[in-house]
């Protein structure tokens, strides 16, 4: 016998089964809202880091096709200062040093002597704060003892002469004149800087 839909009990149980499936179709709706919603706010800052982060690392495998800096090929970090070649003089704790000093008045620009991506803005022990740029052929060139840096983070682009901090006296050159500890690093081996620099 077919089922009667005029039936009272029949309705009462069809009533709370369509209200639950309802609910649940407007609930599953809410969640899917509020998961586009989250989405779109966050997604212009997902994609603006993962395009900074390819470009990056794009510029960097460009970087490394290029040939190291090579004789005189390099400006100075401090172009109107003297340039002496303070490579491999004796430091604290048996040491030698692994770059030159350019001395300067406290809070003179730094410029980056080469193009290339800003791998480290931050402090250490003995340089204090500290500037990294790794440029063509991968040589890292690091600026120490800065007394502060200027508006550049990790994976920015710079290009030679672009400002990146100033003149101080950092780490464990506290009390010292104020300079800029300049090294280059090539194939992770420090090498002599002073050949390398362009003199006034």
């Amino acid at each position: 016998m077919p089922a009667d839909d005029s039936n009272p009990q029949l309705k009462q149980k069809k009533m709370p089964t369509f209200l639950s499936s309802a609910l649940s179709v407007l609930i599953k709706a809410a969640v899917l809202l509020m998961l586009l919603f989250v989405f779109d706010r966050l997604l212009p800052s997902i994609s603006q880091h993962t395009q900074s982060f390819v470009i990056a690392k794009w510029q960097q495998l460009s970087l490394l096709q290029q040939e190291p800096p090579t004789e005189n090929s390099l400006p100075s970090p401090l172009p109107e200062q003297h340039l002496t070649d303070t490579w491999g003089a004796a430091r604290s704790q048996g040491r030698s040093h692994e770059g030159i000093d350019i001395f300067a008045a406290r809070g003179t620009p730094i410029r980056a002597t080469t193009q290339g991506i800003v791998s480290k803005v931050g402090e250490n022990t003995l340089g204090g704060r500290v500037v990294v740029v790794v440029g063509p052929g991968g040589a890292g060139h690091y600026y120490a003892h800065l007394e502060d840096y200027a508006d550049i983070s990790p994976n920015d682009w710079v290009d030679a002469g672009d400002i990146i901090g100033y003149v101080g006296d950092s780490g464990n050159a506290k009390g010292t004149p104020p300079h800029v500890h300049y090294g280059i690093y090539i194939n992770g081996s420090a090498v002599n800087p002073y050949p390398l620099l362009q003199k006034n």
